[in-house]
């Protein structure tokens, strides 16, 4: 009587032989056999272990991911039958993986949750390792970087514990991955290195164990010809020496074909050292193209740093000096160039900020202000702001906007101001006697939201089909024919991730001679009891009825002519001093009640003024007024013994509300 589970047993072993000796087609036919006599057996264990085997070829060799997912559920399913959860944890461990691989995290992570819930039915401490890799990419996967470092961490320290190069190999590999999504590139570089090293002699490894296949097929060979040789001496003893010579010739053939093989291995080894040596020659590039790049940072970070303070300072100048020209000549205040100006001034401003901190707008940093907006007047603002080009070009702009769209609606009127400003400006610059239009279309409404439309259309030179593709890219300026137009090329590409931040598309079309049309459309909320809220919540004096005494330490004296003016329009009291030790003697003089601090200064910088003034006890609120980046010094602000910081240029009402709040928070 045939006993199936010794039969199936056996193919099993079978196929595993042919499976390390890479016969995969031989594998799974004895897998298909031993699967059969399993099933007459009952050994529902067994066949649970041979589905999850096939799974595994149909994912890591043969790169079938239907077939894969399919004979791991079986496993699964069985498993779960005879509750064998070992075998449970395995199949998942495995569709985790290919999972992964295919970058649908979601159901990986499904899988692997239950594996992290039996994590103490692991035996085989290799497969703890793999465990730990894919908790390290589930958690990078889902932004919680501490968890993903420490599985990282946990699966390099299995795996060098063990010398597990394969499962090392993946850890360095998926580790330095992750460091390089969290900016901690030399860290990167190190894993990567060391992956490589390993991968080296994986690869070399992986080339003895194929010689040794292929010796062993050639072993084969040779006594297959051997025993052939030996039956036909047995059939043939009477034949004559034709015959001999025959067997001769075929020795002859065969060791011509191990001189061949020979050849091939020498040849192999010579290419070997080749790639070796082009390799070290491609890593001494990389190490000096990782230094190169890291010396490149730094001075991006300098540049940033500098440009940043350089253009704010007099930015904080011009709109400081446009809101004293709007207070002290109320006959201007309804002057068109006047509101021009003042527009200008924060568009430039946004404008700065968005150029200086473009990485953040990529990053999806950007959070828009809801603010209540009147179409009417946005368009009309940029239309007249830009005035002055179309008339040095001789153009017309035209503005056609919808009745039907609400007065008031909820935005972020800058941002869009700052998208047509773009559009607008670059119509004009490439338009000669001819004419830009701006559409505003109410195309539907959602609930409360109403969809705006917008366009802006010109007459001018138009852009070719080929740079269609690029005109959004940065720094990308399109080869005209007949003027050479100026810009940074980044106004489009702004203006392309702006509209994608308000969840929406651009599109564009042209035509070469005949103009160029670029259409997006917005959502606005028109809820009233929104608008309403805003315009409630805006604070419209915030003067006081205390004379604070203000001392303001600042070398730059068109900022100090502004701030004296602020102070002085609010009924403070002002003393204004050039530089640190003049502050120090100041407040040895006279009691204030709030300092407001430059940051940049010489003889001594404002962090290690506020140090002094702390040191001496004196507790009196300090509020940084500087045009550096707050994200730059706010930590050191706060460790200096600074209490606020406003970045310059700012709105003059919440410096007095900064003031008020802190003064009053000091008395109490």
């Amino acid at each position: 009587m045939k006993n199936d589970d010794l039969i199936a047993r056996s193919y099993n072993t079978i196929a595993g032989n042919y499976e390390e000796i890479v016969e995969i087609d031989k594998a799974l036919e004895y897998y298909d056999k031993s699967v059969y006599h399993f099933e007459k057996a009952s050994n529902d264990t067994l066949k649970a272990a041979v589905f999850n085997n096939i799974g595994n070829i149909y994912f890591y060799r043969k790169k079938d991911f239907p077939k894969a997912i399919d004979y791991y559920n079986q496993s699964i399913a069985i498993s779960e039958k005879i509750n064998n959860v070992y075998s449970v944890v395995l199949s998942k461990l495995n569709l985790t993986s290919l999972y992964f691989e295919e970058k649908e995290y979601k159901k990986g992570i499904v899988h692997l949750d239950y594996v992290e819930k039996n994590r103490d039915k692991i035996r085989i401490v290799d497969v703890q390792g793999y465990l730990y890799i894919l908790l390290g990419k589930k958690y990078h996967y889902l932004k919680e970087y501490e968890q993903a470092e420490f599985n990282f961490k946990e699966a390099i320290r299995i795996g060098e514990e063990n010398n597990s190069k394969i499962y090392l190999s993946d850890s360095y590999n998926d580790y330095s991955k992750f460091l390089f999504d969290v900016g901690k590139h030399e860290e990167a570089y190190t894993f990567l290195e060391k992956h490589q090293i390993l991968k080296n002699e994986i690869f070399d490894l992986e080339k003895i164990k194929n010689a040794k296949i292929i010796g062993m097929d050639i072993a084969l060979d040779e006594s297959k010809r051997e025993l052939s040789a030996i039956n036909k001496e047995k059939l043939l003893q009477s034949e004559n020496l034709k015959k001999t010579k025959i067997i001769v010739s075929l020795i002859l053939v065969f060791l011509m074909l191990m001189m061949f093989l020979l050849y091939i291995l020498y040849r192999n080894n010579i290419f070997r050292r080749k790639v070796n040596d082009y390799l070290e020659v491609k890593n001494e590039e990389l190490k000096i193209a990782k230094e190169k790049a890291e010396e490149a940072s730094k001075l991006k970070t300098q540049f940033i740093s500098t440009i940043s303070h350089e253009l704010r300072t007099p930015l904080y100048g011009v709109v400081g000096i446009t809101n004293m020209l709007s207070d002290e000549h109320k006959e201007l205040a309804d002057s068109p160039h006047l509101n021009s100006l003042k527009f200008s001034a924060r568009y430039l401003l946004s404008l700065v900020n968005d150029l200086l901190q473009i990485n953040k707008i990529e990053e999806n940093k950007v959070v828009l202000e809801n603010l209540t907006m009147n179409i009417h007047d946005e368009i009309n603002m940029v239309s007249n702001s830009l005035s002055f080009i179309a008339n040095r070009n001789s153009n017309k702009v035209v503005t056609m906007i919808d009745d039907s769209i609400p007065d008031y609606l909820v935005g972020d009127k800058l941002r869009l101001s700052q998208i047509l400003m773009n559009l607008v400006s670059n119509a004009l610059k490439f338009t000669q006697n001819g004419e830009v239009r701006i559409k505003a279309n109410l195309e539907k409404r959602e609930g409360t939201f109403c969809f705006v439309k917008f366009e802006v259309e010109d007459t001018g030179v138009g852009i070719a089909e080929k740079d269609l593709s690029k005109i959004f890219d940065k720094f990308v300026q399109i080869d005209r024919k007949e003027d050479d137009y100026q810009g940074a090329g980044l106004g489009l590409s702004i203006v392309k991730k702006l509209v994608t931040i308000f969840k929406s598309e651009i599109f564009v079309e042209s035509e070469e001679g005949k103009g160029t049309k670029f259409t997006f459309t917005i959502a606005f909320d028109s809820d009233m009891t929104k608008v309403n809220e805003i315009i409630n919540d805006i604070k419209v004096d915030l003067s006081s009825d205390m004379v604070y005494k203000v001392l303001v330490v600042e070398d730059n004296k068109i900022n100090q002519m502004v701030t004296r003016k602020i102070m002085e329009k609010n009924n403070f009291k002002t003393v204004i001093v050039d530089d640190g030790y003049a502050a120090m003697e100041a407040l040895s003089k006279e009691q204030f009640d709030v300092v407001l601090m430059d940051i940049n200064m010489p003889l001594i910088n404002g962090f290690d003024t506020t140090r002094l003034i702390r040191k001496k006890g004196i507790t009196i609120p300090i509020i940084a007024l500087t045009a550096f980046a707050k994200d730059e010094i706010s930590e050191e602000a706060i460790s200096a013994g600074m209490n606020d910081v406003l970045i310059k240029p700012f709105e003059p009402s919440k410096l007095i509300y900064s003031i008020e709040t802190l003064v009053k928070r000091n008395n109490d």
